[in-house]
């Protein structure tokens, strides 16, 4: 790397270790002090951030070995792990719903990804739109400020004829192939192979990209995660959580494990606990449309002093607290805005604050998610994917799946313009395999 890449990269490493508890200071006055930024002078520094361990007084621990992150879940919550009472025909009813919320939710938050919350507002005033309900509608002449895509995109309202392609739907396709090929034992290399095999590097990003670069070069989980790669706790992972979910209905404890093997790909830490977390929540979704029971389970499969879990218990507690979602926004922006707009943190905060003022209502939930900013087709996509599980194909509003056409694209190989309610039936016959293997090893 030349001094152009190391610059930004060690900006980002200081972040990323300031974030995990690490005294930096000593190394940030350095960089701040070098005159001769060599790519040498750089590459000492990076190594310098690596070698660093949270301060003693960093008030959360957050491991990263499984066995670990079992040892430090919340204790004495037992959380029941058994098979819906579904018939085959409903539990894919609500398969085909948590492909088709998923596909709803991400569409829907596509056209203003990274958009804040008053740039959304502010688009959906002048369209006499707000609050949302419905796909993001075009204005012509695009108001100033805003991208000239917002007259014609595929993803607004009038124009959608299928769910069109994006990387969130893609890591879901992979996760089926990877199950389809390997099962349940499937190895964090096997996930690494399927992604060489599969994805077009430049349609991978963040901690992904990185992680596909550091396969390309030989390196083996885990250090794919943890070299020269300061996204390691942004919110990749969480966006590849749901078919461990979706195959798992009713073990959320195992959900959270396949999810594990997924995420240490490219993932440390909170990073990991987003996709473990999303998954058992979903897995848990088949069971109960308790929503704050959903959260939870997932609540109780990671680690009880991480940052995520304080977050998750401050969004629950203010949503209690507040009628209105955006007290709530404001309470999650002064405490976690200042993580970058696609850290999983301040994301799956998002999400839960849909999850909670929605009420296990689809529209109301994908629309508070999405309107909240941030990441916000992955924030939708993850929002509905839980509710679609909860309530099925069936359940979900017609004017939120039909302008699908029951088509989604993509850039995982084999997956182009596949059915949705396709990929419903195939994902039911890899769950109804592992129900079984699960019943049975319980006797």
């Amino acid at each position: 790397m030349g001094t152009e890449d190391l610059e930004p990269l060690l900006r980002a490493e200081i972040d990323q270790r300031r974030q995990e508890g690490c005294d930096v200071g000593d190394i940030e006055e350095k960089f701040s002090m070098l005159k001769n930024r060599t790519p040498e002078a750089l590459e000492d520094l990076l190594e310098d951030l690596a070698s660093l361990q949270p301060s003693p007084d960093f008030p959360y621990t957050e491991p990263l070995e499984l066995e670990a992150i079992k040892a430090m879940r919340p204790i004495g919550l037992k959380v029941i792990q058994a098979p819906p009472r579904l018939s085959e025909e409903e539990l894919y009813d609500r398969l085909y719903g948590g492909w088709l919320g998923r596909c709803a939710g991400c569409l829907l938050g596509k056209p203003v990804e990274g958009w804040s919350r008053e740039k959304i507002e502010r688009y959906l005033r002048l369209a006499d739109a707000y609050p949302l309900s419905n796909y993001f509608p075009a204005i012509k002449p695009v108001p100033v400020g805003y991208p000239p895509r917002m007259a014609d995109s595929p993803c607004l309202l009038g124009n959608i004829d299928s769910m069109p392609r994006d990387d969130d739907i893609d890591y879901t396709m992979i996760g089926l192939h990877i199950l389809e090929t390997y099962g349940a034992s499937f190895r964090t290399e096997d996930v690494g192979e399927a992604w060489l095999s599969n994805l077009p590097y430049k349609k991978v990003y963040t901690a992904e990209r990185v992680a596909y670069r550091n396969l390309i070069n030989g390196l083996k989980p885990p250090k794919t995660a943890l070299y020269r790669n300061p996204y390691r706790e942004w919110i990749g992972a969480q966006i590849r959580a749901d078919i461990w979910g979706y195959v798992t209905p009713g073990f959320p404890e195992l959900a959270a494990e396949l999810a594990y093997k997924d995420a240490i790909l490219s993932h440390v830490k909170n990073g990991v606990y987003g996709e473990m977390f999303v998954s058992s929540m979903i897995s848990a979704a088949f069971t109960t449309k308790d929503v704050e029971e959903i959260v939870s389970i997932g609540l109780s499969m990671i680690p009880a002093r991480c940052r995520l879990a304080e977050a998750v218990k401050d969004v629950v507690e203010w949503s209690r607290r507040y009628r209105d979602w955006r007290d709530t926004w404001t309470l999650i922006m002064q405490k976690y805005g200042h993580y970058h707009p696609v850290h999983v943190i301040n994301n799956a905060a998002l999400v839960l604050m849909g999850l909670l003022y929605g009420k296990g209502d689809f529209e109301k939930t994908i629309t508070i998610s999405v309107m909240g900013g941030l990441d916000t087709d992955c924030n939708g996509a993850t929002a509905g994917s839980i509710l679609g599980i909860m309530l099925g194909a069936k359940g979900l509003p017609s004017k939120w799946t039909m302008p699908l056409r029951d088509v989604v694209h993509s850039e995982m190989a084999g997956f182009e313009g596949s059915r949705i309610s396709n990929l419903a039936r195939r994902t039911l016959i890899v769950a109804k395999r592992m129900m079984d293997e699960q019943t049975g090893s319980m006797g």
